[in-house]
């Protein structure tokens, strides 16, 4: 039996529905909003957000959630269906965009895409927005957490490990108030040997036309962009989440936080969800399990 991919990837799930009866109330949304100053706007509709507010919560926290998609298909639509879910238990949420790398291991019309760091800049671009705008839109500016799912938990891990991103914006990674990676990868070296040496040939060329197509062509591109780099800067509240797919780019994280003797931090481990099924379980289930914990770690966190 040749082994799964474990490729940072969400699939679409166009049956599903976006939100059931009960997920009309208790919250208001507000798309589309670009995050970046007028000086450095682009004309690309990736660089924007969407916010969901829980009403009648005075200040609540704010999650910045990234969503997956192999750093080169992330749709902040498709994650509004959790951030409703979250915004009814009194959690705003900015479901972020960014630019994308073109996905050459995929068919698509796309002739060009961005490499890293250009994703992350984003994603540090959208939180000083969110910083900055907190007194408009009613949530708590000192009390923001970054999450996301996938290549969207890469990014969230990377922004409060590698402080260089926010400084850019005059902000340290102590204005993050916890961070929630999930289901992500967190040493690029070793997510580009396993399709390298892969046991399917087939599988192979994804070391090229996925992995070197976002990050670059060098080991010193991957080391740059690897969260284990910089574990010497890691100063932030951690939930980490994995799923029986991608559970050993999980464990290999949890052992370097371990050696780096990291304590804070909950590790959970899911054997009973592959990927795209935790990403459904998370994002439409009604009682999912999972989300309680990432709500829970939010509102324990959360400075009063």
């Amino acid at each position: 039996m040749k082994k799964i991919i474990p490729l940072l990837f969400v699939l679409c799930f166009p049956a599903l529905r976006a939100q059931v009866a009960r997920d009309t109330l208790a919250y208001r949304e507000i798309p589309n909003i670009p995050y970046l100053e007028t000086a450095a706007m682009k004309a690309d509709s990736l660089q924007q957000l969407n916010l969901v507010l829980p009403e009648g919560v005075e200040r609540p926290p704010l999650l910045l959630w990234i969503g997956g998609g192999a750093w080169s298909f992330v749709n902040r639509h498709m994650e509004m269906a959790l951030a409703r879910k979250f915004a009814r238990e009194g959690i705003a949420v900015a479901s972020v965009g960014h630019r994308l790398s073109q996905g050459k291991f995929r068919p698509t019309d796309r002739t060009h895409g961005v490499r890293h760091p250009a994703h992350i800049k984003d994603i540090a671009a959208a939180f000083r927005w969110l910083r900055n705008h907190a007194e408009t839109y009613g949530y708590d500016e000192h009390n923001i957490f970054v999450g996301g799912f996938s290549s969207g938990g890469h990014l969230a891990a990377l922004l409060a490990m590698d402080h260089r991103y926010l400084a850019s914006h005059d902000l340290d990674t102590k204005a993050i108030k916890g961070i929630i990676p999930v289901a992500g990868t967190f040493d690029i070296n070793h997510y580009y040997s396993v399709f390298l040496n892969h046991e399917d040939p087939d599988t192979r060329p994804l070391a090229e036309t996925h992995v070197k197509d976002v990050f670059g062509d060098t080991t010193a591109d991957f080391t740059d962009a690897s969260p284990v780099t910089y574990l010497d800067q890691l100063n932030t509240p951690m939930l980490l989440i994995s799923e029986r797919g991608l559970y050993d780019y999980t464990k290999l994280f949890e052992e370097r936080l371990r050696e780096a003797h990291y304590e804070n931090c909950q590790i959970l481990h899911l054997f009973d969800h592959d990927h795209a099924g935790l990403w459904r379980d998370i994002s439409h289930a009604q009682n999912s399990q999972t989300r309680h914990v990432m709500i829970d770690f939010i509102k324990r966190n959360a400075m009063p």
